[in-house]
């Protein structure tokens, strides 16, 4: 069964900078979630019944010259460091920029000071938890000096150890995760998402009848009424499921099959967004895995398909690391 488009319209490709060419960029970069490839991260533990497929290496081949390199680490708070070897400039800054939107201009930007590690030259830069940054795709530069040319940095080493365990840690409000990744064209970046409430789902356990999805809510408590809520995607339709909640008002589970998202749509391909409500009438928040060390996990985590009655029903995570079902 393959896997629907998915990208929110206008939502910037893998790869490639708007706002024109930079050094190293490569032209005609494949869709994010379009074209299956080789996932960009090492998986941490997959889900049950999930088969992970094989990731490629963290540190990219040079395609001109000597590219410089920027090490990372991330801490269990969330606190990034950054660590470059000696670099030209007096004041040299690290630039994170959001990835705009197609068509749009370029307009979030982060600097970073790059402060002498000693006298070998080296230099760091610390990326701390708060202020969070806005949800997407951050490229990470090397600007010499300020007002100086930019340069795309290539990744070193990555330590992400401490990102592994992380659905391990109940998150308060509002949730903020950022994860280092290396792009389709070999360049370091950050992926970051910012939410009110999120909804980490642990486990999805696929038999020959029905799918089960584990999960936890963090940023926010269930209710006796707590829903969760399937939306069929580009309308209005909504199927409600009834969760199986934990008693400390976090932990849930969710059973569906095919016949429960049966809508008539006469064997075209239909997909189901996942909420959870924690009480009526509260906002829905998204079910998705973020909580890791995986920053693209659709070609990563692929599920098989519950097939009856005619129809099949197969869990997958969308370009945003969200969970949706398929059903044809």
């Amino acid at each position: 069964m393959s896997t629907p488009e998915d990208r929110t319209p206008g939502e910037p490709r893998e790869g490639v900078t708007p706002g024109g060419p930079h050094e190293g960029v490569t032209p005609g970069a494949p869709h994010e979630g379009v074209t299956p490839g080789a996932p960009q991260e090492p998986p941490g533990t997959p889900h049950e019944g999930a088969t992970p497929t094989t990731p490629q290496t963290a540190t990219a081949s040079p395609q001109h010259g000597s590219p410089l390199r920027a090490d990372c680490a991330t801490d269990s708070d969330g606190r990034i460091t950054f660590r470059l070897p000696p670099v030209p400039g007096a004041h040299p800054q690290l630039l994170l920029s959001l990835r705009p939107k197609k068509g749009r201009s370029e307009t979030t930007r982060h600097l970073l000071d790059l402060e002498s590690d000693g006298s070998d030259g080296h230099r760091h830069a610390v990326l701390e938890p708060h202020p969070a940054l806005d949800e997407g795709r951050w490229d990470v530069y090397l600007l010499p000096e300020p007002g100086a040319e930019r340069r795309r940095l290539r990744p070193g080493l990555r330590d992400l150890r401490s990102l592994v365990d992380g659905h391990l840690r109940d998150r308060p409000a509002p949730v903020a995760v950022r994860i280092p990744y290396v792009t389709k064209d070999g360049f370091l970046a950050l992926r970051a998402w910012r939410r009110t409430a999120h909804a980490e789902a642990r486990a999805i356990d696929v038999t020959d009848r029905a799918m089960t999805v584990t999960a936890r809510l963090h940023g926010a408590e269930l209710q006796a009424d707590a829903t969760v809520r399937l939306r069929l995607r580009g309308t209005d339709t909504v199927r409600t499921v009834r969760p199986r909640t934990d008693d400390d008002a976090r932990g849930f589970s969710f059973t569906v099959g095919p016949g429960d998202l049966a809508d008539g749509g006469g064997g075209a391909a239909r997909v189901w967004d996942a909420f959870v409500r924690p009480t009526d009438g509260a906002p829905p928040i998204r079910v998705g895995r973020l909580l890791d060390d995986v920053a693209d996990r659709k070609h990563v985590y692929v599920y098989p398909a519950v097939e009856t009655d005619g129809s099949a029903l197969r869990p997958y995570y969308t370009v945003d690391n969200d969970l949706a079902i398929e059903v044809r």
